[in-house]
């Protein structure tokens, strides 16, 4: 098996260390994005909801950017929300400040009951462009 192609955003090693996994995984010209919630840089939650999704795509942003991407690569999204029929419209309402223009990636919502203490979550597949393929 080769080894995993692993991209890291500046000054987060060290969380996805302590919790174990890869933030982004680069293979066959794709950027495969591990969900990205509202997390502050000690990994605590940001405690209202509109700035948690806001600081979500902010963290999504930056795994993006280490890889050589940017949100217009992306072509897939899943979100996870908690209690969506309280939360799905307040979360709506702040996509289009990251989401872009049309066209836009495939959409998958799921609703949940738990998040690790999280309200949101957005996890992404993103075409790398020529110069970041590997």
């Amino acid at each position: 098996m080769s080894k995993r192609d692993v991209v890291f955003p500046a000054g987060r090693q060290a969380l996805y260390q302590r919790n174990r996994y890869s933030p982004a995984l680069r293979s066959n010209g794709f950027l495969f994005v591990s969900g990205q919630v509202g997390s502050r840089e000690d990994g605590s939650p940001e405690p209202e909801l509109e700035a948690q999704v806001r600081l979500a795509f902010a963290n999504l942003n930056a795994v993006l950017a280490a890889a050589g991407c940017s949100f217009d690569d992306v072509v897939d999204v899943t979100l996870f929300v908690v209690d969506p029929e309280r939360n799905f419209e307040r979360i709506w309402a702040i996509v289009p400040e990251f989401w872009g223009e049309a066209p836009h990636p495939t959409l998958t919502g799921i609703g949940v009951t738990w998040l690790y203490g999280f309200q949101f979550e957005i996890k992404a597949i993103a075409k790398l462009p020529q110069s970041a393929a590997q």
